[in-house]
């Protein structure tokens, strides 16, 4: 009879175990499923923030919407970087102003020398304005061609420097033979 009970007993504890073991094995199978579910990508270098610096998010060939001048605002280009966020912008109205960079811009556009600007005109200081909106080269052209910029404004550099048709930059004078040996001929001692 004992055998019996122990023979049961073990049967019990083997049973209890297995039992055991089937709730570990589901509970284990939830937790990888989650985690499958909710896995995220590994790292698989080429990423940070220095591979993205690069990156233009405006290059992938969709076109902003071309963001026109209202009231109070008014297209410039710009012609010194003055540093601490401020640039000087020439107005297509005539005017040179002092323009503050907007907070929005910082390190995330970077604006040059020559760059089209929409700026936004102070009402109690006139000759301070805040930059809204930096044009790529296209949209200026798209602008100029609009009528909105003037014909004379400068896009980029791409524009020609002489228009009238002048290719010499540098003009070379060709000595004829005589005036090299001329020059061969110069007797330091007579300096």
């Amino acid at each position: 009879r004992e055998r019996e009970r122990e023979k049961e007993r073990e049967r019990e504890i083997g049973q209890c175990i297995e039992k055991e073991r089937k709730e570990v094995q589901s509970w284990t199978d939830r937790q990888t499923e989650d985690r499958q579910r909710l896995k995220m990508g590994k790292n698989k270098g080429k990423g940070g923030k220095s591979k993205r610096k690069g990156k233009n998010k405006n290059d992938e060939g969709e076109k902003r919407e071309l963001v026109l001048k209202e009231e109070g605002q008014e297209y410039a280009q710009v012609t010194r970087i003055l540093g601490n966020c401020r640039v000087e912008v020439f107005c297509f109205s005539g005017t040179t102003r002092l323009a503050h960079v907007r907070g929005k811009f910082r390190k995330k556009v970077w604006i040059n020398r020559d760059d089209i600007v929409l700026v936004g005109l102070r009402e109690y200081q006139d000759e301070k304005c805040d930059i809204i909106h930096k044009y790529t080269s296209d949209e200026a052209r798209r602008l100029k061609n609009r009528g909105e910029l003037p014909a004379k404004a400068r896009i980029g550099m791409d524009t020609d420097v002489m228009e009238d048709g002048d290719d010499d930059l540098i003009e070379f004078d060709d000595a004829s033979e005589e005036e090299k040996s001329s020059e061969e001929e110069v007797d330091l001692d007579d300096l």
